[in-house]
């Protein structure tokens, strides 16, 4: 793929992108916000499980909102390390999602096996860990589409599929803002710590000063994607 059909490619995703954010667009944007909800608890399920853990269900919610269910052992770390690490994983779900999606869009073979990893993924979540209406359909939608493209076999179209979602996953990134620098909020009538706030109980600092934190990583892997995306 050549470098001037990268930026072609790049612009259209940004463009479509950028007008998906106008107040008219905000139902055709509900599904991706969802979407982003999905990286965000697959975050804390998976690394509860790279720690030693188990990952019970998750649940997507109407509002945009969702809770991942999992238990933590000290089997591979010690527990408040493990709750640390948890509780990052989702706040750096989707930017770690977004960069792997727009560094896997740098040529067509990768874009096709990783948009084939990411239904492969959404399915066996499926399958597995969602227990909500709303994600049930939601993500059986996002399947459905993505098998239908990679039957179509255009390679720039699942380039451009892949630019887009990276994107998307970025503006996850950007909505959580202020949840980030919530200490505390209310949850079935129940209040409970944020994660930043679960990360600088069991570690060091304050809930604010790890929000920094995770904007100037999640800062970080974005702008490293984007130049990996169009480095020869």
């Amino acid at each position: 793929m050549t470098k001037q059909l990268n930026y072609i490619i790049l612009a259209t995703a940004i463009i479509v992108f950028l007008l998906l954010q106008l107040p008219y667009f905000t139902t055709i944007q509900y599904p991706f916000r969802l979407l982003g909800t999905w990286f965000h608890e697959m975050g804390h399920g998976l690394t509860a499980i790279c720690t030693g853990g188990s990952f019970k269900y998750l649940e997507i919610y109407e509002n945009g909102g969702g809770v991942a269910y999992f238990t933590l052992t000290n089997r591979f770390l010690p527990l408040n390390i493990g709750k640390a690490i948890t509780a990052m994983g989702g706040l750096l779900g989707p930017a770690i999602a977004g960069a792997l999606l727009i560094a896997g869009a740098k040529n067509a073979r990768s874009a096709t096996i990783l948009l084939r990893l990411l239904t492969g993924m959404i399915i066996l979540s499926l399958l597995v860990w969602i227990r909500s209406y709303w994600g049930v359909i939601v993500l059986g939608a996002f399947a459905i589409v993505f098998v239908g493209i990679t039957f179509l076999k255009n390679k720039n179209i699942e380039v451009g599929t892949l630019l887009f979602l990276g994107l998307q996953s970025i503006l996850s990134s950007y909505l959580q803002l202020n949840y980030l620098f919530t200490k505390q909020f209310e949850r079935g009538g129940q209040i409970q710590n944020s994660d930043t706030q679960a990360i600088a109980e069991n570690t060091i600092g304050t809930y604010w000063m790890w929000a920094i934190i995770i904007i100037l990583i999640s800062f970080y892997l974005v702008v490293k994607s984007i130049r990996f995306y169009f480095r020869k």
